[in-house]
């Protein structure tokens, strides 16, 4: 490999809300990195493949030393024997905390989706070990990026277009919101660094808030007022059949799990790549919020 290839990196997932910000954070570190999206990209000083995880056989990349997957890993996990190469060193994947959290969801997709998830897990550790590559998968908690992301960002236009927010069982669960371009540095942090290797890890955000706490963020952000609404979790379920339209996306254990505690420990992290993240503070546009009538 000639020098200027000894850190070639792929970055698979490079078009979405992590990846992209792992993208451009190699590029202006100097690297010239490889990129995989399903449809046709260009941008200076990056080198776009167009294929899809879903078939992998067609997949055909110049070496690399290091793979970051912030993309589907059930799809990674069954795509990894035909991105192997000789001069691949360090895997990073990007998995979900959800897998401990929300193995008991009472929603059955939810249930089958994770246990995909913590299977794909595994295949990709074992299949690592089999061709001598270091890996590290990494958990976020609930990921935002104001105006981008699918956690934080509809909730605020939620407020926006109803001018309230409900919270079920007055939002008592706690939890760490953690922002993507902080994963974005963590995951180089940690493809990096030789004690990362071979390891899980967990990776909240900067402080720990009540959910009824988040959501007044959220409203800061927005710059109005904070105006939300208590529902007990019994009349939550009983009225979520009706409400279902009006939350497209949603299902009846997003409501529920508004009481329960979704924390994690960032010690590890923070102690082998210096996990240091943000606290929240998202801002959001600030046009005229509808006010309830």
């Amino acid at each position: 490999m000639s020098s200027a290839n000894e850190k070639r990196c792929l970055v698979i997932g490079a078009t979405g809300l992590v990846g992209g910000h792992i993208l451009r954070l190699l590029l202006q570190s100097g690297q010239r990195p490889l990129a995989l999206s399903r449809s046709r990209k260009s941008a200076t000083n990056v080198d776009w493949f167009c294929g899809d995880l879903a078939k992998p056989e067609a997949l055909n990349f110049p070496a690399f030393t290091t793979l970051y997957c912030t993309a589907d890993a059930i799809l990674l996990a069954d795509a990894l024997p035909h991105i192997f190469n000789p001069s691949l060193k360090r895997i990073v994947v990007f998995s979900s905390t959800s897998v401990m959290t929300k193995r008991d969801s009472e929603v059955a997709e939810e249930r089958e989706l994770l246990g995909r998830l913590a299977e794909a897990e595994d295949k990709i550790v074992l299949a690592c070990k089999r061709n001598n590559v270091e890996w590290t998968v990494l958990r976020p908690t609930l990921i935002y990026d104001p105006g981008r992301d699918t956690n934080i960002t509809p909730l605020s236009r939620l407020i926006r277009r109803f001018g309230f927010m409900p919270l079920v069982g007055g939002g008592s669960g706690l939890r760490q919101p953690v922002h993507a371009e902080d994963l974005a540095s963590g995951a180089i942090a940690a493809a990096s660094t030789a004690s990362a290797a071979n390891k899980f890890y967990s990776l909240p955000g900067g402080e720990t808030l009540t959910y009824r706490e988040m959501i007044g963020r959220i409203f800061e952000g927005m710059g109005v007022p904070q105006r939300t609404i208590s529902i007990p979790a019994s009349l939550w379920k009983a009225a979520f059949v009706f409400a279902k339209p009006l939350f497209p996306g949603a299902n009846v254990a997003m409501g529920t799990r508004m009481t329960k505690d979704m924390i994690f420990d960032s010690k590890p992290a923070s102690q082998d790549f210096g996990w240091t993240p943000r606290t929240f503070h998202p801002l959001f546009d600030r046009s005229p919020v509808k006010k309830p009538s």
